[in-house]
């Protein structure tokens, strides 16, 4: 079955799309999945800025909301259907879980969440049917509806031999933690990109900017007491599942901060920033003896940051990328765990586990909109595949 996956972060940047096939293997407990296709589709200058005018926390009004998301389904029809026609290839189903734009938490309970892009601009413009809002029903069911890319850790790291961190590094960061002998654990550590991009439009002068090939960091010093004042917020002493998203870490959270630290140089700023997000993650690491790392995300291109979470996590835990490890482009890896929760909903399965997100059960992922055609599903399967392997 060929699925094409889209993933929109909190970064706001742009759209990943991958166009992947999947393939039972014998014994039915595993799952083959084989990359076709894959790209990055940034978002254009207009809708960019408005998503990210969305992701303050403000009033906005109503009619940006209606229009992100008719343009957001719009922008993502045209990246399927332009990675589908280069790769020569019609998915049969599309998985799109649009721009997550709300993500309410109160007293570590998520409340609400709300994701744009509609998916009807999808069906209509491809044909094919569109699996969409992936995380309600997890939330409903009393998860946290977030991180969900723990499904495919899981999968991909079955028989792992010591306790490993999958991570992700976009505008929030999360692991799963994957160990020989413990149920996987998944959860938000806090945030990587979103308060360093914040210091870096700053420095720029930039709307989108942000700390290209880690150039700003690197120009600055770690300043101590305000890494200090960083560490003290409560989120991070919180237990797992736990999310959050930039409802808490954005522009004014940073300020009120900085009001305590006056006078500070740019550069030491996001050079703390940027050595906030490496202890945390290190630390929520440390707290469950991992040993290895397999890192992702758009963070992974900032060598201030990666040299930082080596320095954070020492020298006796082994970090690679996603590519290095798992055989996945660190920048396809979420558009193809989106791939994944299509296969998973499509043939009657759960996508998101108790163990990973909180739940009271597992609950089958998104709503689903039909394409050209009615939609014929088959028969649900009874048990899903416990491994996955990724074939070139």
């Amino acid at each position: 079955m060929i699925i094409a996956g889209l993933m929109a972060g909190t970064s706001a940047d742009g759209l990943d799309v991958a166009l992947v096939e999947f393939t039972r293997e014998a014994g039915d407990d595993a799952l083959a999945m084989r990359l076709l296709a894959e790209r990055e589709v940034p978002f254009d200058a207009a809708l960019g800025l408005d998503i990210l005018r969305l992701l303050e926390p403000r009033d906005v009004p109503l009619a940006l909301v209606s229009d992100v998301d008719a343009r957001l389904g719009q922008a993502s029809a045209a990246a399927v259907a332009a990675l589908a026609a280069e790769a020569g290839v019609q998915p049969e189903l599309i998985v799109s879980p649009g721009q997550t734009v709300r993500h309410d938490v109160d007293d570590g309970a998520v409340t609400s969440t709300l994701q744009l892009g509609q998916p009807a601009w999808i069906a209509e413009h491809t044909g094919a049917p569109v699996l969409s809002d992936v995380r309600a029903r997890d939330v409903a069911a009393g998860g946290q509806g977030a991180p969900l890319v723990g499904i495919l850790d899981r999968m991909l790291l079955a028989d792992v031999a010591e306790p490993t961190a999958v991570l992700n590094l976009g505008g929030i960061a999360n692991i799963t933690v994957i160990s020989p002998e413990a149920e996987p654990l998944a959860f938000d550590t806090g945030p990587a990109n979103a308060l360093i991009d914040v210091m870096a439009r700053r420095i720029t002068g930039e709307e989108r900017g942000y700390d290209r090939d880690g150039a700003l960091a690197a120009r600055g010093r770690v300043v101590p007491a305000l890494l200090e004042d960083l560490l003290a917020e409560p989120y991070y002493a919180l237990a797992p599942p736990k999310s959050t998203g930039k409802e808490l870490f954005h522009a004014e959270y940073l300020d009120r901060h900085l009001a305590a630290h006056p006078g500070l140089d740019e550069h030491d700023v996001i050079a703390t920033l940027t050595r906030l997000t490496a202890r945390t993650v290190a630390e929520a690491c440390a707290a469950r003896g991992v040993g290895a790392v397999v890192a992702s995300g758009g963070g992974t291109r900032n060598p201030a940051l990666m040299a930082a979470l080596r320095a954070e996590l020492g020298e006796d835990v082994s970090v690679q990328t996603a590519d290095e490890a798992l055989g996945l482009p660190e920048g396809a890896k979420e558009a193809c765990l989106m791939a994944l929760i299509g296969w998973l909903s499509w043939h009657g399965l759960p996508a998101v586990s108790p163990a990973l997100t909180g739940a009271r059960r597992a609950t089958l992922a998104g709503r689903l909109t039909p394409g050209a055609r009615p939609l014929q599903l088959p028969a649900p399967l009874e048990t899903a595949p416990r491994r996955l392997t990724v074939r070139r």
